[in-house]
């Protein structure tokens, strides 16, 4: 196969492969954002089945959701993520230098200079938390706070803490603008 036909194949092969990781991205964020909205009926249902019922104790079951839930929708974030990175240093620059442009897909890092787009982040990771950690660890100072509290369920509800805080470790650590875990910006 001479040069230039190559050059085609190579070419189509790479815009299937952004196609194919524009789809994915697309699943991943409709999943992802998802996520918040199955997170806030969770925990509306568990905080009125307890209020209806006046048994705090039914509150230990939102640290587990949430962290469930939370653990979900970081990892399909970063998936996320990781895609635009891949995108924008890998697959980008082969499909230009190819083609002989100076850049292909600017929209990829275009959107990221954006003035406004750290605030935003700075906010999302605000929402993360309060969705993710801060709700659960309300839900613990509730039930600690209540009567009727046991031995056996303040040794659970504790390390229902420890898996919240661990979670909002993660949020953190993952946050864009601040790094990602690694070590770049989103």
């Amino acid at each position: 196969m001479a040069g230039t036909e190559r050059d085609v194949t190579v070419g189509q092969l790479l815009l299937a492969e952004y196609q194919s990781l524009k789809d994915e991205q697309k699943a991943r964020i409709g999943f992802r954002d998802n996520l918040l909205y199955v997170t806030l009926a969770v925990v509306a249902a568990v905080v009125a089945a307890a209020a209806q019922t006046g048994r705090t104790a039914m509150l230990l079951a939102l640290p587990p959701v949430c962290v469930v839930l939370g653990w979900t929708y970081l990892v399909n974030d970063e998936k996320i993520s990781a895609i635009g990175r891949y995108v924008r240093r890998e697959l980008g620059p082969r499909l230009a230098r190819l083609a002989g442009a100076d850049a292909a897909f600017g929209w990829e890092g275009f959107h990221r200079g954006d003035a406004r787009r750290r605030q935003r982040k700075v906010v999302q990771l605000a929402v993360d938390l309060l969705a993710f950690c801060a709700v659960p660890l309300s839900a613990l100072v509730v039930y600690w706070a209540g009567d009727g509290v046991s031995a056996g369920l303040v040794v659970l509800s504790v390390a229902e803490a420890l898996a919240v805080a661990g979670l909002a470790t993660y949020i953190v650590r993952y946050a864009v603008p601040f790094g990602s875990a690694d070590g770049s910006a989103g």
